[in-house]
């Protein structure tokens, strides 16, 4: 009965009630304790939690669903009282605040002081992403695994098909 144990695994109940078998256990299924990591981020984390989709032109062209926003990048505000047609650029990336700042979004204060607002990458959609090289390799390294992915997720291939 000396046995090597496979280590206990971590079952939790759903608000649904059914029960899960956590996957990671580095990684805590508790809201509170995901709230906290959230707003207690470092920087380096926070740039990817500050994501932007691709618009559907730019998903097609570069095979990528989405990007950590950056400064320059060309967007359009889907959601919310800014949302509409016109594309402006990110002038800041406010990572303290999870928000960016476009280029013609702002309102003006009380004093007529006018103010850029703030607004939160997952609501806009990067309509033409600023590219360097580091950039680039980041696109095609994205787009290089979700291509193998595609590859490994058919069940059958073609002259399976045809017969």
């Amino acid at each position: 009965e000396t046995a090597e144990e496979a280590p206990p695994r971590a079952f939790y109940q759903t608000s649904s009630g059914f029960v899960k078998m956590k996957l990671n256990k580095l990684v805590s299924s508790s809201r509170r304790q995901q709230r906290k990591r959230h707003f207690q981020a470092p920087s380096h984390v926070r740039r990817i939690i500050m994501s932007s989709p691709l618009s559907k032109e730019m998903r097609t062209k570069y095979n990528v669903r989405s990007l950590p926003i950056r400064k320059d990048d060309e967007v359009q505000v889907v959601r919310g009282h800014y949302k509409g047609q016109q594309v402006g650029k990110v002038v800041q990336c406010y990572r303290k605040k999870f928000v960016v700042y476009i280029e013609r979004i702002q309102r003006e204060k009380a004093n007529g002081a006018t103010v850029y607002v703030g607004i939160h990458p997952s609501k806009v959609v990067i309509v033409k992403p600023k590219l360097d090289k580091d950039r680039k390799l980041i696109l095609e390294r994205r787009a290089k695994s979700r291509q193998s992915g595609a590859d490994k997720g058919s069940k059958y291939d073609e002259s399976q098909m045809e017969s």
